[in-house]
């Protein structure tokens, strides 16, 4: 049990990282935009969750414009991948 509890990962506690993660392994990326509305969350709330995959290196962005307004784009890094699998895996583990 404490094997599998390991492989829980603080930072994906929190449900809207977890919503955060759980898209962008899904897809190649997903922008500022797509990413608040499948979440249901404020600017706010969002941008400071990403900042925090951000930090860990989970997350990578990249910006761009269009129509002369930004356009952020979001992606899974390998390493956020990676970590999210095995936090995923100790779940089921744990169900089991």
């Amino acid at each position: 049990m404490k094997e599998i509890l390991k492989n829980l990962n603080k930072a994906f506690e929190n449900k809207i990282r977890l919503g955060i993660m759980s898209a962008l392994v899904v897809n190649e990326y997903l922008d500022f935009n797509t990413l608040k509305e499948l979440l249901d969350v404020t600017d706010g709330n969002l941008a400071s969750h990403l900042k925090s995959l951000e930090g860990k290196n989970f997350i990578t962005f990249r910006k761009e414009f269009l129509n002369r307004k930004s356009h952020t784009k979001y992606f899974a890094s390998s390493e956020g991948k990676l970590a999210f699998t095995k936090h995923i895996k100790a779940i089921e583990q744990l169900l089991k």
